[in-house]
Order: C-alpha cells, then sequence, then structure tokens
C-alpha cells in the first residue's frame, strides 16, 4: 500500500534535514558518493522517498545526480568556490548589520549569545572538523540574528560549510586562530548595536578566508567541467 501523501513528505522533508546535516558536519565528504542501498537499509525509508529527498538536495546545490552514477556530494570547482564566497560577503554583511539593529532586545541578544557561546571559549582549535563546525555554528548565529527569515533561506545556498570542508587538510592552525579571534570581534561588534562595525568586521573577516581560499591547492577543487 502507497504511503499517504502527507505521510511521505514528511518522510522526504526528514530524510533531506539528515543528509544535509551529514553534508554539513562532514560525514558526508565533497566528492562522496551516496550509496541508495547503504542509505535506505541505514534510514529505514524507500529507495524512492530517499531519491525524492536526493532530488531536493540537488536543487540546493549540496549533491548532484549523474545518469548511471547516482548521487555524489557536490565538490566545487575553484570558480564556483570564489563566486559563492563573493555572494556570501555581502549576504552575510547584511546579515550582521540586521542583528546588531536589534540587539537592544533582551530576547534577541540572549538567543545570540547561547548561539555564540563556543567562541568564547580561550582554547587552542587543534581539530580542523571541530573548528568547521565550530564556524557553521557561528555564521549561522549571524544570519539567525538577522531575523530575517528570507535571506536566511537565500545564504543557505552559498555552502560555506561545503567549502571548508572541501580544503580541510590547507587549513592551518594559524588560520583557526586568526578566524576565531575575528569571530570575537564580529560577536562583539554585534552585541554592541554596531551596525557599520559589525558589517565591516564580517566583510573584512570573509574578504581574508576568500584570500585564504585563493592560495590552497587548486587539486583541493573539481575539475572545470
Amino acid at each position: 500500500m502507497s504511503m499517504p501523501q502527507t505521510s511521505r513528505r514528511s518522510v522526504v522533508d526528514e530524510l533531506a534535514r539528515r543528509l544535509s546535516e551529514g553534508v554539513r558536519d562532514s560525514r558526508f565528504m565533497p566528492g562522496q558518493r551516496l550509496v541508495e542501498a547503504e542509505l535506505t537499509r541505514e534510514l529505514g525509508v524507500s529507495r524512492g522517498s530517499l531519491r525524492e529527498a536526493f532530488r531536493r538536495l540537488a536543487s540546493d546545490g549540496l549533491i548532484e545526480i549523474t545518469p548511471h552514477k547516482g548521487a555524489m556530494v557536490r565538490r566545487l570547482t575553484f570558480t564556483e568556490a570564489i563566486e559563492l564566497f563573493q555572494v556570501r560577503i555581502e549576504l552575510e554583511a547584511l546579515a550582521a548589520r540586521l542583528a546588531a539593529s536589534v540587539m537592544a532586545d533582551h530576547l534577541a541578544r540572549a538567543a545570540f549569545l547561547a548561539a555564540i557561546e563556543p567562541i568564547r571559549r580561550q582554547v587552542p582549535r587543534l581539530s580542523a572538523d571541530a573548528y568547521i563546525e565550530e564556524n557553521r555554528a557561528f555564521h549561522d548565529a549571524i544570519l539567525a540574528g538577522s531575523g530575517n527569515a528570507q535571506l536566511i533561506g537565500i545564504s543557505r545556498r552559498f555552502q560555506l560549510p561545503l567549502i571548508l570542508s572541501q580544503v580541510r587538510a590547507a587549513i592551518s592552525l594559524e588560520a583557526m586562530a586568526a578566524s576565531v579571534a575575528e569571530h570575537r570581534g564580529i560577536a562583539e561588534a554585534i552585541l554592541s548595536g554596531n551596525e557599520e562595525k559589525a558589517t565591516g568586521a564580517v566583510r573584512q573577516h570573509l574578504t581574508r578566508a576568500m584570500a585564504l581560499l585563493e592560495a590552497v591547492p587548486k587539486s583541493c577543487f573539481a575539475e572545470i567541467r
């Protein structure tokens, strides 16, 4: 008997969420093939529901579906990564400005403080995996702090965690330390309600990150198709 449409939609929604988290959390790595037989068995879902979730993630730019090969976590070319960064810089600068503008609100401030708690820990960052997760959470906190649902939805298509995961081997301890220090500066600007300073700090931070990206070995990226 076929699954009711509402139930099937719910299953696909949950599948898409879990697979998306798996990509963002680096459980599924760029270039990794997503094997249908393994995932249907592991997740206890039908192949039809899984394929529908794949199509949704493909439309979001997280995976690629190739005829006769199946689904694979997207591996960006150098040009794609740079272009995504360029757009992300402007979107997140706007998010920081909007977040700073509402920090006088007690609930907004409390939510932002809770979300950025990891960056306040004065400990060295020694693991690229842990840093990438902390970095993702911090930038998500800025987007969430903006309170703009449309901006949040659009920004999630510009996969900063996917880019970082792809170049993880080139992330040095010095780069992680510099990034965390800049995160703290951004957070301070937002919490102070200084919209101009918050905007400038985010733009400067992501521009520096893009310059580091430009310097990593081109072997980290997919070949131009």
